[in-house]
Parts: structure tokens; C-alpha cells; sequence
């Protein structure tokens, strides 16, 4: 037994935060431990390391054992460097390896035999412990470590100090891995990991020799590391044997257990006081009556099962249908900054979105996937085309909510978008996300993560737009809104493009998957698992995308007929998007002008202009059809 927690109960003032806790950890455990935000998880964390003494119940630590804790926010010496911060995890270890190195030097003096073996048995110990502590392997397993965890193009005499934060919280888990402590406490290390990285460290995890106790919100990653599962909810602690897909099984069937239990048991109790009214006063079966009352009187009773807390509802809707082709990008380039510090990241993307279709952007951090979201909602990016179907209508959340205007109120906000619906209903829309009434009445910018992603979701259900760019959507929340986000995603008839790092999601929502590199995209027929083993495996599994290859590539193997070709077509092209651009304006003037009072009066009036409305229409829809033929033939 590593640690033990016995009945441990916590308060903070009048507010219980734990009680009856009871939680033994061997070695081997990997225990991913859950529980809505303000459950209790930091406390528990704090008194298994010996930070905070509980108010009742008892903590025990095996001897000698280590607990090595990762905090969100991981202590590093700024002034150090990466090699040196790596280091610092075998500071005894070296020490040892100096102590042995003396202890070789006397072994080779002249020395009486009881000396001599005495010494011998000092060096056989201590040179037991160096190994059990990787001493001979110390450089290789730093070098392991810091090439898994992704500073393997790092300049390792780098400062810590100008690391990003996500950086520092990578080095900071780096650090730990290599202090192996007996008992490992990782809180929420998935964060700023790309997915190379999370598989190393899942990998790692689970070849570890000492126990391991992680709180996140990444399901899949719970999937991967976890044996166990310890959820906290209403101040009470409850383990499930499995990572976090069996965990969600298993505690919809002991509820359900729980419920039938009650359930029978009441029956019981019915029967009993209904058997004990109708025969208590009539002497033949007193007695009888009386030992039925004896036991409802001695009965343990079941309480009512709790059930779960309260859940986030949340459901996607939208009004208008588009075109089979909702989105046609080519050739477009993404660039950050602006002006002399604007850097080009990536260029070539092309991709193809159909009606209904589920897609999930994925590539390396920093390649600009988030860019690219934004560079979409650009009808004229500085380089390529981008085409939205007609009848597009889009709603956009974007990862850190900075859309949302962090001065005004939460009602104010929603209210400001939509002004013409009733505060009653824009109270039960934001009380059915979970946002309490006082809440409601903060500024956005007091609120947590969380809750500002409830805002801007609220946005979204009243927009009812008929595509959702998505940009970390799962960001903030925890890990029971996520469930509820996933079946919302689901089920929705639009058509979705979302960047996420949330495999857990890639996996249940996405019918396709994009990887984006510097030159392009690389298209994948499935969710997260499917691109994986496609991805991971020999042969040309991977379905790409064709990128067009410039003129200037091409030219030499065309003829000059296919180049006179190809200019016409280009030519046809932007003269199509010039008169498809003026038809929509049209169309939007002409059902503008439908909804005039002048219109509505006058029945002819209000034909003609449905007529020409319709002509419009099929004129639009046929340039677009040219339009897309021709793109296609671009492309090839």
C-alpha cells in the first residue's frame, strides 16, 4: 500500500468540500480522478500530498515513498536552462554516481579484509540504489524524455524564461517524468500536448513502475492511461474499475441498480403499512400486524438514489437548407500578423465541404488551423478563392470567446444579438446551459472559461445557422458539458467544420478528417481512429486531396493548345464569380423589396417580382453549376 485515506472529510467554513472519503493506492494504480469544476478535486489532491490536513479521518504513506505533484501551473527556475531543468530531476542521483566513484578509489587501496569488505558491501548498496534510480542510463532517459515530451529541435541551453506557457508546462511534466516519483500526481497534463506528444506520454504513462493519480478532462486520454476511475460528486468519492468509456457504463448501471433497489424496497414498505392499517385493530391478526410494524420499524432503509447532477441542455437547429456544396476553397494561403511582422504559414490549402458533412481540422500547433477558420469567413483572401453554396448561414465560436463583449452583462450580451426575444426566454435558454441567475448578471469578463463558452453556445442555438465553425469548442469545459456537446454535434442536420484537439470528440463526431500541413491537406474518410491507423500505417492508405501544381510547374509538360485552354477557362472562371456575385446581390435587393408594404398591397406587383425572383434564382444556380464544373476541371 503506497497511500491510504481513510473517512477523510474537509470543510472550508461552512462549505463542506469532502466527507467520508476512503481511497487506497498500490503501486501500478493509474487512477484518472473526475468531478465537475468546484467538486473538490484540487483539495484531494492537496491532502494526499500532505499539503493540507483533512478536519477528520487519517493519511498514510508508505516509508520512503515520494509523491511528485504536476500543478496546472508547474514550478520551473526561470533562470535555468531546458538541459539544466532535466538535470536537476538526478541532482541525488549524481550525487551518487560521485559517491560510488569515491567508494571505487578506496576499493583500490591497500585495505585490511574486514575494511575491504565493509566497503565492498557500502559499494554493492549504494551502487543497487544508483541503478534502481536509472543512474547508468540518466543522460539516454533524459534525452527519451525530452524528445517525447517535443524539445528534440530545441536548443537545450535555451532559457527557461523565454519558453511559451505551454512550453513551460511540457518541460514541467518532463522534469517530474524524470524524477519518477513512487506515487505521480498529474493535474490536467494534456494541456498545449499536440497529439504526437499525447501518445508518447500515454505510452509512457502506462509502462511507468510507480502509481499514478491524473485529473483531466481528456476522455481519451482517461482511455488510454487510466485502470481506474474515482469520480467526485456531492462531496463523496466513488471508484469505477476501467478507463472513462467503461467508467460512464458502469455508473449508469449502479444508478440504475440504485434506482431499482428504492424502487423495491418502497413497494415492500407499501405493502407492509397498507397489511399493518387494515389488521392492527382486529384482534385475530394483531400480532401478525404488530410483527410486520416491528419490521418496518428495524428496516434499513434505501434513500432515494441522488441520480445525476443537473445537465447542461443543449440542441443545434437551423431554418434553411443550402446547396449540396456548402463550401469550395482553392489555393488559399493563411498568414499571422500584419504588416511588416506578417509571416505566411501556410499556402495551397484546397478543400470541399458537402451539405451535412461532419469535418474536423486537425495539423501541428502553430500551422494555422485557427487562421484558417477565420481566413474562410474572408470572401477575398489574399490568395486563392473561397466559394460558400448558396443559402450558407454560419455561426463561428471561436476558442478564447473574444467576439463576446467582456463589458456587458450576460443578458445584456444575448439581448444585444436579439433584441426582439423576451428576457423569460432568454433566461431559460441561459439557465438551461447552467448559467445561474447571478450569472447572469456578471460581466462576461468575470466569468470562468467554461461559462463564457456557455455564452457564446447560447448565441449559437439562437442563430440557428445552418453551418457551425467550430475552433476548440471543448476547451473550458468539463468533462460531463463535453458529453452533452458530443450528443449535440451529433445530432445536428447542418454541416460542421471544427478545429479540436478533444480525440475524444474526433472520434464520435466527424465523418472526415482534414490533416493541414504547409502545403496542403490530406483528407481522411473517418473519425479520429480511422486517421490514426491510416496515418501510423506503410502503403498509401492516406486519401489526399489533389493540390493544383502551379502554371509555372506545369507549363513545360503542356501543349501550347492545353495552355490556350486553361486561360480560357481561368478567364470563364473570374468572369462567373463577378456575375454570380451580382446575381446575389440582385436576389437579396428583390427579396428585400418582397417584404414592403408596398408589395404586400398590391397582388400583381408582389407576382411579378416572385417571377423574376424565381428566373433569378435559376440563373444563379445555373452559373454556380458552371462555376463548379469548371473549378473541378482546374483542379485536375
Amino acid at each position: 500500500m503506497l497511500l491510504e485515506l481513510v473517512n477523510v472529510k474537509k470543510s472550508f467554513g461552512v462549505e463542506l468540500i469532502l466527507e467520508d472519503i476512503s481511497l487506497s493506492i498500490e503501486a501500478g494504480d493509474r487512477i484518472g480522478l473526475l468531478g465537475v469544476n468546484g467538486a473538490g478535486k484540487s483539495t484531494l489532491l492537496n491532502i494526499i500530498t500532505g499539503d493540507l490536513e483533512p478536519d477528520e479521518g487519517s493519511r498514510s504513506l508508505a516509508r520512503g515513498a515520494q509523491i511528485g505533484y504536476l500543478r496546472q501551473h508547474g514550478a520551473l527556475d526561470e533562470g535555468n536552462t531546458i538541459a539544466g531543468e532535466a538535470a536537476a530531476a538526478f541532482e541525488d542521483v549524481r550525487e551518487m554516481g560521485a559517491q560510488l566513484e569515491r567508494l571505487r578509489s578506496r576499493l583500490a587501496e591497500p585495505l585490511p579484509p574486514a575494511g575491504h569488505e565493509r566497503l565492498l558491501a557500502e559499494y554493492d548498496a549504494l551502487n543497487t540504489a544508483f541503478e534502481a534510480r536509472d543512474g547508468y542510463q540518466m543522460d539516454v532517459k533524459i534525452n527519451t524524455v525530452l524528445e517525447g515530451m517535443g524539445f528534440g529541435g530545441y536548443d537545450r541551453a535555451q532559457p527557461v524564461g523565454q519558453l511559451s506557457g505551454g512550453e513551460k508546462t511540457r518541460l514541467a511534466i518532463a522534469k517530474l517524468l524524470l524524477c519518477s516519483p513512487s506515487l505521480l500526481l498529474l493535474d490536467e497534463p494534456t494541456n498545449h500536448l499536440d497529439f504526437e506528444t499525447l501518445g508518447w506520454l500515454e505510452e509512457y504513462l502506462s509502462t511507468y513502475r510507480g502509481a499514478l493519480v491524473v485529473v483531466s478532462h481528456d476522455r481519451y486520454f482517461l482511455d488510454n492511461v487510466a485502470n481506474d476511475i474515482c469520480e467526485l460528486e456531492r462531496c463523496h468519492l466513488t471508484r469505477y474499475k476501467g478507463g472513462y468509456t467503461q467508467f460512464v457504463r458502469l455508473k449508469e448501471e449502479r444508478l440504475e441498480v440504485q434506482r431499482r433497489q428504492y424502487e423495491r424496497q418502497q413497494q415492500q414498505i407499501e405493502k407492509l403499512e397498507d397489511y399493518v392499517a387494515r389488521n392492527l385493530a382486529r384482534a385475530s391478526t394483531s400480532n401478525m400486524a404488530k410483527s410486520r410494524l416491528h419490521m418496518l420499524d428495524h428496516l434499513e432503509r434505501i434513500d432515494r438514489p441522488a441520480g445525476e447532477l443537473k445537465a447542461v441542455k443543449l440542441r443545434f437547429s437551423y431554418d434553411i437548407e443550402p446547396w449540396k456544396d456548402v463550401l469550395i476553397a482553392q489555393d488559399v494561403a493563411v498568414s499571422a500578423g500584419e504588416g511588416e511582422g506578417e509571416k505566411q504559414l501556410c499556402r495551397g490549402l484546397s478543400l470541399h465541404i458537402r451539405r451535412g458533412e461532419k469535418v474536423a481540422l486537425i495539423g501541428r500547433n502553430g500551422i494555422g488551423k485557427s487562421t484558417l477558420l477565420k481566413a474562410l469567413q474572408d470572401l477575398a483572401p489574399h490568395e486563392g478563392r473561397i466559394r460558400w453554396g448558396t443559402n450558407v448561414r454560419i455561426s463561428y465560436f471561436e476558442q478564447e470567446n473574444r467576439q463576446l463583449n467582456w463589458n456587458r452583462t450576460v443578458l445584456d450580451e444575448v439581448r444585444e444579438h436579439f433584441p426582439r426575444k423576451t428576457e423569460t426566454e432568454l433566461r431559460t435558454l441561459l439557465g438551461a446551459l447552467l448559467l445561474s441567475a447571478d450569472d447572469i448578471d456578471k460581466h462576461i469578463g468575470d466569468l470562468s472559461g467554461g461559462e463564457r463558452a456557455k455564452v457564446a453556445f447560447a448565441l449559437i442555438v439562437l442563430e440557428r445557422a445552418n453551418v457551425l465553425l467550430l475552433d476548440e469548442p471543448t476547451n473550458h469545459l468539463d468533462y460531463k458539458t463535453k458529453e452533452v456537446l458530443d450528443e449535440a454535434l451529433t445530432a445536428y442536420g447542418g454541416t460542421l467544420l471544427m478545429v479540436s484537439h478533444d480525440r475524444y470528440l474526433l472520434n464520435r463526431v466527424p465523418t472526415r478528417i482534414l490533416e493541414m500541413f504547409e502545403d496542403g491537406i490530406v483528407s481522411y474518410d473517418g473519425n479520429y481512429d480511422y486517421y490514426r491507423a491510416h496515418r501510423l500505417s506503410p502503403g498509401p492508405a492516406k486519401q489526399e486531396i489533389a493540390r493544383p501544381a502551379s502554371a509555372s510547374q506545369n507549363a513545360f509538360h503542356r501543349s501550347k493548345a492545353q495552355r490556350s485552354e486553361q486561360a480560357k477557362r481561368r478567364s470563364r472562371l473570374d468572369a462567373l464569380e463577378k456575375e454570380v456575385a451580382a446575381l446575389e446581390t440582385e436576389i437579396a435587393g428583390l427579396e428585400a423589396s418582397l417584404q414592403s408594404p408596398e408589395a404586400a398591397a398590391d397582388y400583381q406587383l408582389l407576382n411579378d417580382r416572385c417571377l423574376q425572383l424565381e428566373e433569378l434564382r435559376g440563373c444563379h444556380n445555373a452559373r454556380m453549376e458552371e462555376w463548379i464544373a469548371l473549378s473541378s476541371e482546374e483542379e485536375m
